[in-house]
């Protein structure tokens, strides 16, 4: 994939690889679109584990670990949802860091959602990550091709800011206090 996906990506695997840290993708509306975008990098078998496309919400239950009373009080397009989606990949699938997508492409609303309202999740070692809701406009197409790039630009955000992190905590900084 071209284009800010695929920097995104390819920046993101660079970042995790000299890490030495793997990746995990969970996937609902995406379908496989982020697993795609990663793995078409050169490399990225280094670095990606593997993915799971849970389009059921029973899926998303049973495999994922996402809580059954969480999916019947508010669907599977809910944030808490993408969370435990992708705390739920990184576990099954044994890796460092976990993405995650859900929500609704169309062309009808879903769980009481518009058309256009995204989840995208990022999960880390020690609790690092970030869930981003989204109101994304367009087709089918271009909403899923939108949810890839916000995913995969969540992720090299929370890789660039999670290094920053240890940078300031290894060698002090703005915030840390100097002899």
């Amino acid at each position: 994939m071209n284009g800010p996906a695929g920097a995104a990506a390819a920046g993101a695997l660079t970042l995790l690889a000299g890490r030495g840290q793997t990746l995990a993708v969970a996937e609902s509306l995406t379908g496989g679109l982020v697993a795609g975008a990663l793995t078409a990098v050169p490399g990225a078998s280094r670095v990606v584990r593997g993915s799971v496309t849970a389009y059921a919400a029973d899926l998303k239950r049973d495999v994922l670990g996402v809580d059954g009373a969480l999916l019947a009080a508010r669907g599977a397009v809910d944030g808490e949802v993408a969370r435990q989606m992708a705390d739920g990949v990184r576990r099954v699938l044994d890796a460092d860091w976990g993405l995650a997508t859900t929500g609704v492409a169309g062309p009808d609303p879903q769980d009481g959602q518009p058309v256009g309202t995204v989840f995208v999740a990022v999960r880390g070692p020690a609790g690092a990550g970030a869930v981003r809701r989204l109101a994304l406009a367009g087709d089918r197409a271009r909403i899923r091709t939108d949810s890839v790039e916000a995913v995969l630009a969540l992720l090299l955000s929370e890789l660039t800011e999670n290094a920053r992190a240890q940078d300031t905590e290894q060698h002090g900084g703005n915030g840390c206090l100097q002899p």
